[in-house]
């Protein structure tokens, strides 16, 4: 890849936000960290009350690109079977005989929406959970790969609890990051009253395809991120950690602590923002822009903390006043 075609690349991922918010109006970073999810090849989580748009965000964002992109509602009958796919009885007309054909489910695409994925069984999340780990579906002994690039978008309403099925802090950990998608500023409902009650239609185009997300994912991971920034990205996780941990809100609130897995996900999500703001280097700054979709569901906060109204929010923010900086945090 030249460095033309480098640059023009680099562009159209401004050019997908700048799509995007022809529909949704506002919440620009919380398209941006989609995006920074997907370059940096995981799954997202979107958690929010009804109305926000959280579905809307996802299917605008699969037809930026030209992805193949299947929703699924989940619910409490939702099976395993409905999502991996199943086993049919065909019969060879030539021969008359009759063999069992795998029929692919709706997980074999390129982005999946889980929409409302707390609403389903356990047992149906893990058969999702499965293939976003692996890639890959296990069906009647064979093995079956899924479509490249592929990720999973899932929605989640926190305000009713009635008849849904909390993700496990396991399952929690598979998602890359956990975004909280918050009501729009007076100045952008007033313009989602406007777009929504008048003649108004989004002329979206097709920005990119499933080769450029691929050459982009290869190019995150060349970013570079210097020795000091990896030690302090070391620091700030194993400061979520009760034990041994320096800071007085972890010591105070925190029942566990995030692991390994979440510093990984820091610097792959860094490297992506990084490469969104068009640098080939992190800085400090990306670190901090993904650190609270990154840590948010790897920190399990105390009963006290539920008490006396800690959010996990401000214990991050703990992290980042609590640890000294790099000093030469791009060195």
């Amino acid at each position: 890849m030249d460095e033309k075609e480098l640059y023009v690349k680099i562009n159209k991922l401004e050019l997908v936000v700048d799509e995007v918010g022809k529909v949704i109006v506002g919440q620009r970073d919380i398209i941006e960290e989609l995006l920074i999810s997907i370059l940096a090849g995981g799954h997202c989580l979107l958690e929010g009350v009804p109305g926000l748009a959280k579905t809307l965000m996802v299917s605008t964002l699969s037809k930026t690109m030209e992805l193949d992109f299947h929703r699924v509602q989940f619910t409490p009958d939702l099976m395993p079977s409905d999502i991996i796919g199943t086993e049919i009885l065909e019969e060879d007309h030539s021969t008359g005989k009759r063999f069992f054909k795998f029929r692919k489910g709706p997980v074999f695409t390129n982005i999946m929406l889980a929409d409302e994925i707390n609403r389903t069984p356990p047992k149906t999340q893990a058969a999702l959970l499965e293939a976003m780990q692996e890639h890959s579906v296990s069906y009647g002994g064979e093995r079956y790969d899924l479509p490249e690039p592929f990720f999973v978008l899932a929605t989640q309403n926190p305000v009713e609890q009635a008849g849904t099925y909390p993700l496990p802090e396991a399952q929690l950990d598979r998602f890359l990051m956990f975004i909280r998608v918050g009501y729009p500023t007076e100045a952008d409902e007033v313009e989602i009253l406007n777009r929504t009650t008048g003649s108004y239609r989004a002329d979206l185009q097709t920005v990119m395809g499933a080769d450029d997300i691929v050459a982009m994912q290869k190019l995150a991971t060349s970013v570079e991120i210097s020795e000091p920034l990896l030690g302090y990205v070391a620091q700030i996780v194993r400061a979520t950690r009760p034990d041994g941990s320096d800071v007085d809100m972890v010591k105070n609130y925190v029942r566990w602590g995030a692991g390994p897995r979440a510093g990984q996900a820091l610097v792959r999500c860094a490297k992506a923002k990084a490469l969104i703001s068009r640098r080939f280097a992190v800085t400090l700054e990306d670190i901090r822009f993904v650190a609270k979709a990154v840590l948010r569901h790897r920190i399990l906060l105390s009963f006290q903390a539920e008490a006396e109204e800690i959010q996990i929010e401000d214990v991050i923010e703990s992290l980042f006043s609590a640890i000294p900086e790099p000093k030469s945090p791009i060195a």
